[in-house]
């Protein structure tokens, strides 16, 4: 039987490089439809794949890497999920994450007074048109902005076009 964390065939791989944020960051992702071949005593209803995602990062300089390795389950089949597919599935959930990063640590919204009914869902509509506004405005420093707003009381009624 093979060890934890080593994937048996039949597999697939799929890598991508990006240079951004001044760093290097190198994934590769490991696909396999095998899964109680790799981990017998694994159940997990209705999945299809598991997969084995490295990320390696470092400075643009190549100085100071660093790996990380996670692993996930699927239910998508392979036929409609290929080794890419699922690195782009995957990558593309902290594009959902940073917005709630934004309105957790921005907004404060986890210590907001506001936990029932329609107050809560009104105050989120506003943080995330909020949001949206700046974003839109290719304002890429969302806690920046929100400072510089609310230094003057009509910096937010000219922005909006008052």
């Amino acid at each position: 039987m093979p060890s934890p964390g080593r994937l048996s065939p039949p597999r697939q791989t799929a890598s991508t490089l990006d240079k951004g944020h001044g760093r290097i960051e190198r994934r590769t992702l490991t696909v396999s439809s095998e899964l109680k071949e790799n981990f017998p005593d694994f159940s997990f209803p209705g999945h299809q794949q598991v997969f084995r995602l490295e990320r390696t990062t470092s400075n643009l300089d190549g100085s100071h890497p660093r790996t990380e390795v996670v692993y996930g389950v699927t239910g998508l089949s392979p036929e409609k999920a290929s080794p890419e597919r699922l690195l782009s599935l995957v990558r593309g959930h902290w594009g959902i994450e940073s917005l709630h990063w934004i309105r957790d640590v921005v907004f404060g919204e986890d210590k907001s007074p506001t936990r029932k009914g329609s107050a809560t869902v009104f105050m989120t509509l506003l943080r995330n048109l909020a949001i949206a506004l700046l974003r839109l405005s290719s304002r890429k420093k969302i806690a920046e902005s929100l400072r510089y707003f609310s230094w003057n009381p009509s910096r937010p009624l000219s922005f909006l076009g008052f």
